[in-house]
């Protein structure tokens, strides 16, 4: 069937503001990556087959019960108790980018085509958002936020930032709450961070999107582990084992390409899941991955239009694909899945809490309404793609979508997510700290929500194009920033 794509493509490789450069091309398996004072040769390695999968197997995976508070869809949901309202309307500030100088706007969104005066806002302890349903959890919000988003400096590299490899600079530059400390801990040159995924090794696995996964030691040294993929997202060690689930292309398309869930483990790669519907734009498909205590996997899957729209006409709404804007539960042995829930329109961050419930960051389309984060209701219809528009398409007759649990600043882009359960971090146990990837005003740092998803605060601010968190078994956290090449280590120094 043919899918729409109303954007024009050209937008993907606009920059965070330095108008003519464009995204660096795929680096070759043999080059250098620098990694503190060392440089690592990349080996060659065999890629991913790209032939046309055979379908997967739909079939039930191992039983989880599901949450208290799930409804019984997908027939029916719970009411709207509120409207998603936009909470910016500021021109965007599309912000010059340091090198490798690619773009960092939302994946889909178009950000003004003139550098405008205004710099990104800098909100206070509170973040600008809205929180849209009531949490199911009861706690109080998270402590520990207040910094502000810092202002701009030229360097030699950009009018806006530091250089990529001035480590100094950047620490500087990245703001946390007092008691914490933000280390420039590794730096992979001209390549674009997508994910981020600490291994049973102890290592810190990395994700590009030229298609490369990297290993970090812990004195930030950087080596190749696996090549040869197509742009790399969602990543996550099976829990007990040494297997690295990740979300990929099977074809370097956005309309009408194909995606899958592929298994690493010992530098071989077999293909778990294919024929994943893919991808609208760049940055949408299959994302973030996580597993549960049962031992089920959840993958999001992106979808494959703005808002469902027909190719032929943008008024009139086209058919889903049957795997398109959902979260899959899937059996890691077999690659067996279901639907877990759906309506997400490009879920790039997905992760389960101590309490076994499911969170999911959400981008909205194209027009301008809030970015998303869920607590995902098995069953349930997250919103896509029945938005609150004048052009925008009905839920058929029994379905009614839920709210998002909480609504951030449009087009901020909210990315990866984790969930903190360290000891390190005071009374940071089950809190939800989130990306916002874009340079639009209210993004480019880390938001820190509470147990349950409740209140949030900026909790680190002054990234470039911040992407992916994963914390290690010391409890510090790690910041993947897509735009620099940059990781960021972030401790609590009392």
């Amino acid at each position: 069937m043919k899918r729409t794509i109303s954007l024009t493509f050209g937008i993907l490789f606009l920059l965070i503001g330095c108008g003519g450069q464009s995204t660096p091309a795929n680096v070759a398996d043999e080059a250098v990556v620098a990694a503190g004072p060392t440089a690592t040769a990349l080996p060659a390695t065999e890629p991913v087959p790209t032939e046309e999968p055979s379908a997967t197997p739909v079939v039930e995976p191992t039983p989880v019960p599901p949450p208290a508070t799930s409804t019984p869809l997908p027939t029916s949901t719970p009411a709207i108790t509120e409207e998603p309202t936009a909470t910016i309307t500021a021109e965007a500030d599309v912000a010059a980018t340091p090198e490798p100088s690619p773009s960092a706007v939302s994946e889909s969104e178009t950000p003004a085509t003139e550098t405008p005066t205004a710099e990104p806002e800098e909100s206070g302890e509170e973040v600008t958002g809205t929180a849209t349903a009531a949490s199911p959890t009861a706690a109080a919000p998270p402590s520990g936020g207040g910094v502000s988003q810092p202002p701009y400096e030229a360097s030699a590299c950009s009018d806006k930032y530091p250089c990529s490899d001035d480590a100094a600079a950047w620490e500087a530059r990245i703001q946390v709450p007092a008691g914490y400390s933000a280390e420039y801990f590794a730096y992979i040159p001209s390549q674009n961070l997508t994910g981020l995924a600490f291994g049973p090794d102890g290592f810190l696995y990395v994700a590009s999107q030229q298609g490369t996964i990297y290993r970090v030691d812990s004195a930030g040294q950087t080596s190749s582990y696996v090549g040869g993929l197509i742009a790399p997202t969602g990543m996550e060690f099976r829990p007990g084992t040494s297997q690295l689930y990740v979300s990929t292309r099977v074809r370097e398309e956005n309309y009408g390409g194909e995606a899958q869930v592929v298994v690493i483990e010992n530098g071989g790669v077999r293909q778990l899941i294919g024929g994943l519907p893919c991808c609208y734009a760049f940055m949408h498909g299959p994302h973030g991955i996580a597993f549960d205590t049962a031992g089920n996997g959840y993958v999001g899957v992106g979808a494959t239009t703005d808002r469902g729209e027909l190719i032929t006409d943008g008024n009139v709404q086209d058919g889903l694909l049957p795997n398109e804007a959902v979260i899959l539960r899937f059996n890691p042995d077999t690659g067996a899945y279901e639907k877990y829930a759906d309506g997400l329109r490009n879920p790039y961050g997905v992760t389960i809490d101590a309490n076994n419930t499911l969170f999911a960051t959400d981008n909205g389309p194209d027009y301008g309404p809030p970015d998303e984060f869920h607590r995902i209701v098995p069953g349930a219809n997250h919103g896509f793609p029945y938005y609150d528009c004048e052009d925008c398409f009905s839920p058929p007759e029994g379905v009614t979508p839920l709210p998002a649990t909480y609504n951030f600043p449009a087009h901020s882009s909210p990315t990866g997510l984790t969930v903190y359960t360290g000891s390190q971090f005071p009374n940071a146990y089950n809190n939800i700290f989130v990306t916002l990837w874009s340079a639009f005003p209210g993004a480019q740092k880390i938001v820190r929500f509470g147990p349950g998803g409740v209140g949030a605060s900026n909790f680190a601010t002054g990234f470039a194009a911040p992407i992916d968190i994963a914390t290690d078994p010391a409890g510090n956290m790690y910041v993947a920033d897509w735009a620099t090449g940059i990781i960021y280590k972030i401790s609590y120094t009392g």
